[in-house]
């Protein structure tokens, strides 16, 4: 006579007590057969209460409706591993998880139910969100030995009332970098008022900076108060200051000298006490030898600098920020994705990403509306993320380091070495894949 599924389990009960993953199993009606002590432990219900009932009674995932991990096993023949999921305890708290599920079969091989194993990732996740917190500044968030640079200083910068300009690439994250000096200042209980300078045509720029009496002008009916204003003992940050006219340029030369404006129409000056930060993606130096940018400002802005590098230059930081942005998404939605699969993380990190950390945050939210379940697969990032040529190159087990170097040399392979052509493949530039291939170690 075969064993059935019951007595199949009772024989190892011993050894799956002792260990510290969770592990019951189920025959093939789906009622639970065997539940061990860190089953018990982990989902907060006692094994007499679990031993008989539906599996989707105990053991509360949130795959068990629409995606049973044991019935895509008994339907496929083959093994779930290391799927993250979440499950509900009996004491109502969600905690992350993952399982894996294997066929349970009798002594002739017929399948008689199955058997699931999973562990708690509470520590996990615990573990991710202190990996997060050691390797941020605010908002800001980075393990490259650039960007810890500049959070060593940040706090001395804050603290000071001197003018800052943070020179980076667009989305590099100069904004918030702004806000992180102002709410570590003095001034932080002052408002930040954020004003994008290249946006605003020379007809209403002063307006808008220095504000306006009424009368100043036919539509003036009252008086208006300018950003300068608004920002008095708190912070103003003047984005894309390259971008500002010479007329203008005058104009905020006299404010930083004097740390005094005049509104249009007014006939005295005001003081003002705001922090002055500024910021720029243009090569300031390059505008002030062309004479579009007034030498004397550019000192005057130029009290501390703190360069921002692209993204292209810390991918270190990619799987910190994919995770960060996944947080935030959960929040604002209200969904519970996990995480990115292992082909989506390398394609992540295969790409330059010229738009900087805002490019890759719109990739993440773009995600989000595309995924179906818990997990970000390929099929929900932009096309231009990695080419299809490469992404079917990627192989398990590889370091972040390796899934770079070897997409780089099958790139060059297929474009006989020619690194213009390489480049203009990988969407990189010729000098940037030189410094890749020395960092890497790629020769012909």
């Amino acid at each position: 006579m075969k064993p059935s599924a019951e007595s199949l389990v009772e024989r190892y009960q011993t050894i799956l007590d002792s260990i510290t993953e969770g592990v019951y199993s189920v025959n093939l009606d789906w009622r639970i057969i065997y539940f061990n002590r860190a089953a018990e432990k982990i989902t907060g219900i006692p094994r007499k209460d679990a031993i008989g009932q539906s599996c989707s009674k105990v053991f509360r995932s949130n795959v068990c409706k629409n995606q049973c991990v044991v019935r895509e096993t008994l339907g496929s023949n083959r093994p779930v591993v290391n799927k993250p999921v979440y499950i509900i305890r009996a004491d109502q708290k969600r905690i992350p998880i993952s399982v894996t599920t294997t066929l349970l079969k009798d002594s002739g091989k017929k399948v008689v139910g199955g058997v699931v194993t999973f562990r708690d990732l509470t520590d996990v996740s615990k573990l991710r969100k202190e990996l997060l917190r050691q390797h941020s500044y605010e908002d800001i968030i980075s393990k490259n030995a650039k960007m810890h640079r500049i959070f060593s200083i940040l706090p001395q910068v804050a603290h000071s009332h001197s003018t800052v300009l943070l020179r980076g690439d667009s989305g590099t994250g100069k904004e918030i970098l702004a806000r992180a000096i102002h709410n570590n200042s003095p001034q932080k209980k002052g408002p930040f008022i954020a004003v994008n300078c290249g946006a605003l045509p020379d007809s209403l720029c002063e307006s808008e900076l220095f504000g306006y009496k009424a009368g100043a002008f036919t539509d003036a009916k009252k008086d208006k108060p300018g950003r300068f204003a608004q920002a008095q003992n708190g912070t103003l940050f003047l984005d894309e200051m390259g971008d500002v006219s010479p007329a203008m340029q005058m104009r905020l030369l006299r404010v930083l000298e004097q740390r005094q404006y005049e509104p249009l129409g007014a006939t005295k000056p005001v003081a003002t006490n705001a922090r002055i930060v500024t910021a720029t993606h243009r090569n300031i130096e390059k505008r002030v030898k062309e004479g579009k940018f007034r030498e004397d400002l550019f000192y005057r802005i130029n009290v501390v600098e703190i360069t921002l590098p692209p993204l292209a230059e810390r991918k270190e930081d990619i799987p910190l920020l994919v995770n960060y942005f996944i947080d935030r998404f959960n929040r604002l939605t209200g969904r519970h994705i996990i995480g990115v699969s292992q082909k989506t993380m390398a394609s992540l990190l295969l790409y330059d990403w010229p738009g900087n950390v805002r490019e890759l945050e719109n990739a993440i939210e773009r995600a989000f509306v595309l995924c179906e379940n818990d997990i970000i697969r390929m099929r929900c990032l932009p096309d231009r993320v990695l080419p299809p040529s490469a992404i079917a190159t990627i192989s398990p087990g590889l370091t972040l380091q390796e899934i770079e170097k070897r997409a780089i040399q099958q790139a060059l392979e297929r474009n006989n070495w020619r690194k213009v052509t390489t480049a203009m493949e990988l969407g990189i530039y010729k000098n940037t894949l030189r410094r890749k291939m020395i960092r890497l170690g790629i020769k012909p």
